[in-house]
């Protein structure tokens, strides 16, 4: 097991509980420094292989996700950011990651309109882009259903 990433590396997000994840955009150079344990890749297309423990979500750019299993995969993100590094990106970083994370910070205990102004002040303030994005984490379940 790794540890998590360095708190004032490039992208990465403290969440309150603690827990940091690394957002980025996958158009950039991949960061130096360690590699993820863990990526959440939310991409219309599906994005080049990674030599880590990947799981690709279907999310074309400015819309919402296609893929049924978004929110599991979003859970199991923040899950294993509690002990490992964890990495969310779609092409920019910005809308896609700031909406995921987004929903890790309502599981992480926050209410989707605290999530959405704790991820633009603490990541990049154009996360969360559009009023879709936004309608998303309002209706994001925080607890399992399966």
């Amino acid at each position: 097991m790794s540890t998590t990433w360095d708190p004032g590396a490039p992208g990465v997000l403290a969440l309150p509980s603690g827990r940091l994840v690394r957002g980025r955009g996958l158009r950039r150079r991949e960061p130096t420094g360690p590699r993820p344990d863990f990526g959440l890749y939310l991409q219309g297309r599906q994005p080049p292989s990674v030599p880590w423990d990947s799981v690709w979500v279907r999310w074309p750019d400015f819309l919402l996700p296609t893929d049924p299993d978004a929110e599991r995969h979003f859970r199991t993100a923040w899950r294993r950011a509690g002990q490992e590094r964890v990495e969310v990106a779609c092409s920019a970083g910005i809308g896609r990651t700031g909406t995921a994370l987004a929903c890790m910070a309502v599981l992480d205990g926050l209410s989707p309109d605290e999530a959405v102004e704790y991820v633009r002040r603490n990541y990049d303030h154009r996360s969360v882009e559009t009023p879709w994005q936004r309608w998303y984490i309002r209706h994001f379940r925080p607890t399992a259903d399966e």
